[in-house]
């Protein structure tokens, strides 16, 4: 079995740069740099036969590349905290295609609304007093827009000390 997402990496310079935003939180489990990515759709746990048809579908995916910019921190329930992504209609495109291309593969169709973030921290616990500050102090983070020029299908292996993310499959968007 295979547990995988669909998701756009993000460049080593935005991942330093999003580095920078740890610390200050004692409840927070902050996610390690090198698994900085935007997920466009979860998929979770699947044979490798349903892995393979993923990929062929994944692979029909036709999208033209696009810049994208992170901005603003926030929290979804005082659970995670996250890098925010601006408004982009070419991403909304590129997780509609994905979507489908999973869905023709026979993963039943994803309920939630697409909320595009950076997962920077998982917090346990009661809400930390500082979460209020933190996000406040971080309100204006805004980096330089990256280009994206491909997506990824993605393993999670999970471990106590976190993730471990491994590359299964790379597309490439048009010009």
């Amino acid at each position: 079995m295979l547990r995988l997402f669909v998701g756009i990496a993000l460049p080593p310079a935005l991942k330093l740069e999003l580095s920078r935003l740890v610390g200050g939180l004692s409840n927070a489990r902050w996610v390690d740099p090198g698994n900085y990515h935007v997920t466009l759709r979860f998929i979770g746990e699947v044979d490798e036969g349903v892995a393979s048809d993923v990929d062929a579908a994944l692979s029909g995916v036709r999208a033209k590349r696009f810049a994208l910019t992170l901005a603003g921190v926030g929290s979804f329930n005082a659970r995670n905290l996250f890098a925010g992504v601006e408004r982009n209609p070419d991403l909304v495109h590129l997780q509609e295609k994905v979507e489908s291309a999973v869905a023709r593969s026979g993963i039943e169709p994803e309920s939630r609304r697409f909320a595009p973030h950076v997962t920077l921290a998982r917090l346990k616990g009661k809400p930390d007093a500082r979460l209020g500050h933190y996000l406040a102090e971080h309100a204006l983070f805004r980096a330089a827009p990256f280009d994206v020029a491909q997506f990824q299908l993605v393993a999670s292996y999970l471990t106590k000390s976190g993730s471990i993310y491994e590359d299964q499959a790379e597309y490439a968007l048009g010009g």
